[in-house]
């Protein structure tokens, strides 16, 4: 636990993106939290994940720091952890720090906020999404194994999708929000961020608690595969280049694995999205924090994001009548979308219709916002259940899709969901193992650690003559021994990433384990061993530098 400690908070000065914290907490501390926590697991205390880092948005409190939402003037000190994070602790999390925001959550771009915009995690240039963007981020480029964040109209998705991570929106209600500051308080759920699937879902096991609400009836569902919905390519709508053909791969990627795929009518999902902040919806975002966004306004606005002063105090203003107007309405496009769901396990769509650079968004702030809700903004307004995976790349960015359901329905989302998650094993005996300086680029791509075994006795390991020292295993048959190994599972594109960047004289070659089983793994070009010094007799590098 300690070195995944001490090698997070390397990752942090190593990325130097200083925009994704409000508050980091000091690394002497979470050291010792981590020490408190390995010898309570020695103990024989059951914590599931003991020594897993985790990050909280800035508008859920963590006790020991302050609660801003994103306002340095509104913050104030929590006693005790919001129930989320709580949870996760008691499941044996530790915190790291809080990060930042679109300023009280209010916005898909994750650039609203006086710490500074949020970078995208693969291309600095361009948005990394919100209004959970530093929470994305960070799990992103593997500095925290988990994140929370909130979504109300898509903040838990929309940053999941241009990061390539996995955002879990549940249900409403389905996790608790207390010691949240709200955004829509009606409308708000509590979310989480993983590099994958399992994770997230392990997460989110511990953060729920029984429904608030009796449980509807859910449909009966017919035998047979899964069955998905997919509206034509016309309702869609204008996407960035190449966004259309990255959709249909991942429709015959469902198509391949079994699903059945149905036509929908997607007009009352994007309707209801543009009823979000075009209609008066938005003025619960007055009701959250309204009168102190109009005192802060007249004391001078100083810490205020001008773009998010701007949506909450217009709201002020909406009459009442336009909000029994737009209910009715609302519910006229639920029950439409509810006949639309029908016959449908889930609904498939991209998670955004493009990635905006911060130029562009800078450019057009509002116009920018409403494109990238186009799909999300419906979700919580219709009362449904979501999820956002990565399903491939476009021009070399993360390309996310999500699939929503009816309330409840989470669990079977999430199955869905990994039919698009293909999976590679790759053995790793050196740099990358668990502590090690390289191992952030395996969590950076989504690895999870299988299990640690020995490869078969037939290699050999070397220190090879580089500053620092990198390992080398070479395959040689007899006059071999076994090598300890750790075997992880990442996803499939993520192993073509890491060949791309690997430098010789490391190769990806097929490593036979102790169990005669054979898998990915680095090896050494024979070439490279020329005063090389022969290090098998430790038995793994691991022993060798503890050595050193």
């Amino acid at each position: 636990m300690l070195s995944r400690v001490r090698a997070a908070y390397a990752r942090i000065e190593a990325v130097d993106r200083p925009e994704i914290w409000i508050d980091l907490r000091p690394q002497d501390e979470v050291e010792a939290e981590a020490h408190a926590l390995a010898e309570r697991v020695a103990a024989g205390e059951h914590l599931p994940l003991a020594g897993r880092l985790l990050a909280a948005k800035g508008n859920i409190d963590v006790a020991g720091l302050p609660t801003t939402a994103g306002c340095p003037a509104y913050a104030y000190h929590p006693e005790a952890d919001a129930p989320v994070v709580a949870r996760l602790r008691a499941a044996g999390a530790i915190v790291l720090g809080t990060t930042n925001l679109d300023q009280f959550a209010t916005g898909l771009v994750g650039t609203r906020s006086p710490h500074g915009a949020v970078r995208g995690a693969h291309d600095p240039a361009r948005i990394s999404g919100g209004s959970s963007s530093g929470s994305a981020v960070a799990v992103a480029l593997g500095i925290v194994d988990l994140a929370l964040g909130t979504d109300t109209a898509g903040s838990g998705r929309v940053p999941a999708a241009f990061n390539g991570i996995v955002g879990l929106k549940p249900t409403r209600g389905l996790v608790p929000t207390a010691g949240v500051v709200p955004a829509c308080a009606s409308l708000d759920c509590v979310t989480v961020f993983a590099r994958t699937l399992p994770e997230a879902e392990q997460a989110l096991s511990f953060m729920t608690s029984p429904p608030d609400r009796d449980l509807p009836p859910l449909p009966q569902r017919k035998p047979g595969p899964w069955r998905v919905a997919v509206p034509s390519r016309d309702q869609l709508g204008e996407l960035d280049e190449g966004w259309a053909q990255a959709y249909e791969a991942a429709v015959e990627q469902l198509l391949t694995a079994g699903a059945s795929i149905h036509p929908i009518d997607l007009s009352p999902f994007t309707e209801a999205a543009a009823m979000l902040y075009e209609g008066a919806f938005v003025a619960e975002r007055y009701t959250a924090v309204g009168s102190f966004v109009d005192k802060l306004a007249s004391e001078g606005g100083t810490g205020l994001d001008p773009t998010v002063a701007g949506i909450i105090t217009r709201a002020r203003d909406i009459p009442a009548h336009q909000l029994y107007t737009d209910q009715d309405r609302l519910a006229t496009l639920r029950a439409r979308a509810e006949a639309e769901l029908t016959d449908a396990d889930a609904l498939l769509l991209p998670t955004t219709p493009g990635h905006p650079t911060l130029a562009e968004v800078a450019a057009d702030p509002l116009g920018a916002n409403a494109r990238l809700g186009r799909f999300t903004n419906s979700t919580n307004l219709f009362d449904l259940a979501a999820v956002a995976v990565p399903a491939g790349e476009v021009s070399g960015l993360p390309f996310g899709v999500m699939l929503i359901g009816p309330a409840f329905t989470d669990e079977r989302l999430t199955r869905i969901a990994a039919l698009l998650q293909p999976e590679t094993r790759l053995a790793v005996v050196g740099a990358h193992l668990s502590g090690q300086p390289l191992n952030p680029q395996l969590l950076a791509l989504g690895a999870r650690l299988d299990r640690t075994t020995t490869t078969a006795a037939a290699y050999r390991l070397y220190a090879l003559p580089t500053t620092p020292p990198k390992p080398g295993l070479v395959y040689v048959g007899e006059g071999g021994a076994a090598i300890e190994a750790e075997l992880w599972r990442l996803p499939a594109e993520g192993l073509g990433r890491l060949l791309s960047a690997l430098p010789r004289p490391m190769t990806l070659g097929s490593v036979v384990l102790a169990d005669g089983s054979a898998v990915p793994g680095f090896l050494c070009e024979p070439s490279a061993l020329k005063d090389a010094e022969d290090i098998t007799s430790y038995g793994s590098w691991r022993s060798y530098v503890n050595a050193e």
